[in-house]
């Protein structure tokens, strides 16, 4: 087991049960992020290890998505040195993240994005999007948890996660938890 495992377990972060997702896709482990997020000790520990991967590329600012890319982002850009800032990026009502209250970026800035737990992708490609639509220059992703196993990629981007694991999940239609009658939680 990793070390990034045993700390996200030790948190409490990782659920076992049926569960639905945002994508709305259903699955039998569920990581909450909330549960590293609330101990400092083990954000930083996990954050530590994004920034030294990172740390050769020396980015100009760290991004991340709200809600919980937020305090990853502080804590990154915290690690990788004092003059790293750190954004977020919010939703959009009609879709998608943008740069808001006051985050600039200059031309041609190096953006690091981080965010909690890869499902999809859509919150961290939407991050990306976000960041060059701000003028940024977006040169890697930086994950806690990838759920899919290292299977989602971001162009030429550099991806590195503290944790790889494959989760399988299902549509609702389809879901093997449901036709066994398993209670379901949503998330």
């Amino acid at each position: 087991m990793t070390e990034a495992m045993t700390l996200l377990e030790e948190a409490g972060a990782v659920l076992k049960g049926h569960f639905q997702y945002a994508s709305g896709r259903h699955g039998d482990t569920y990581i909450e992020k909330f549960r590293l997020l609330e101990k400092p000790h083990v954000t930083a520990k996990l954050c530590g290890e994004i920034a030294n991967h990172f740390r050769k590329l020396q980015p100009d600012l760290v991004v991340g998505p709200t809600t919980g890319g937020i305090l990853l982002a502080h804590e990154t850009a915290r690690q990788l040195n004092d003059s790293t800032n750190a954004y977020f990026a919010e939703r959009r009502e009609d879709g998608g993240r943008y740069l808001g209250r006051g985050f600039n970026i200059m031309p041609g800035q190096t953006v690091l994005v981080v965010d909690d737990v890869l499902t999809t992708g859509g919150s961290v490609r939407d991050t990306l999007d976000a960041v060059v639509d701000a003028g940024g220059t977006p040169i890697g992703v930086g994950l806690v948890v990838d759920r899919t196993n290292g299977s989602t990629s971001f162009g030429e981007l550099e991806v590195f996660s503290c944790l790889e694991i494959n989760v399988a999940s299902y549509p609702a239609d389809r879901c093997p938890l449901c036709a066994a009658g398993i209670a379901l939680t949503l998330t």
